[in-house]
């Protein structure tokens, strides 16, 4: 775990997630589950009993693979939330994808794209990943102002694309290239420099992803 950095912008640290941070992740998965329910990633198969120490040993488990990396984010010190980077791929693909959540009462203070910028950017020139993608449900609206703020670029939908919240949901998928942005996620968010409608999403996908996939059932 010392391989991965803790990284530090103004009030936001995202830090390696650490088994003494099972007690305080419980009490904010406890305290925080109707807003965090809806966007939850469950099991398509049933469900399963949650232990939060063994969550944390296996995101570490899958970073000591060289396949994640997993961050609790504090903010002024206190334990916020956590962001995973996770099928880090190297190679021809040089790519990882984020995932995210912060507790309800610190929505709105950008601790979120902030914390975003920190492992983008260090997945970009720590690691040196080309590609870094976000997908976020269309319904979730504080995600969707993340990756706009960040300017990250819109690239489709894909339908029924994760199981959330006890069934398969519909991801609108946005991404950035370390070719795009030399100078970093966050240097060019807090200079003022994004292209906040490089996030925007056609009103054709949108229309789209209102109206349910047609299942066809087997048999």
């Amino acid at each position: 775990m010392a391989t991965i950095p803790s990284l530090v912008e103004g009030d936001v640290t995202i830090r390696p997630i650490r088994l003494r941070d099972a007690r305080a992740l419980e009490r904010e998965l406890v305290e925080n589950r109707s807003w965090l329910r809806q966007w939850e990633a469950t099991n398509p198969h049933g469900p399963l009993s949650f232990d939060v120490r063994s969550s944390i040993r296996s995101l570490q488990a899958n970073a000591r693979a060289g396949l994640g990396l997993p961050y609790a984010i504090d903010y002024k010190g206190e334990f916020a939330g956590q962001l995973n980077v996770s099928s880090i791929a190297y190679g021809s693909l040089s790519s990882a994808t984020i995932g995210y959540w912060v507790a309800e009462r610190f929505a709105g203070r950008d601790v979120t794209p902030t914390a975003v910028a920190l492992a983008t950017d260090h997945a970009f020139f720590g690691l040196g990943l080309h590609r870094m993608e976000i997908c976020i449900r269309p319904e979730n609206a504080p995600s969707l102002r993340v990756v706009e703020k960040l300017g990250f670029r819109y690239e489709g939908l894909r339908r029924r694309y994760i199981h959330i919240n006890g069934d398969w949901r519909d991801h609108f998928c946005f991404a950035l290239t370390v070719d795009e942005l030399p100078q970093g996620v966050l240097r060019r968010w807090l200079d003022g420099h994004v292209v906040a409608e490089d996030a925007t999403v056609p009103a054709s996908d949108r229309a789209r992803a209102a109206v349910p996939l047609r299942v066809v059932s087997r048999g």
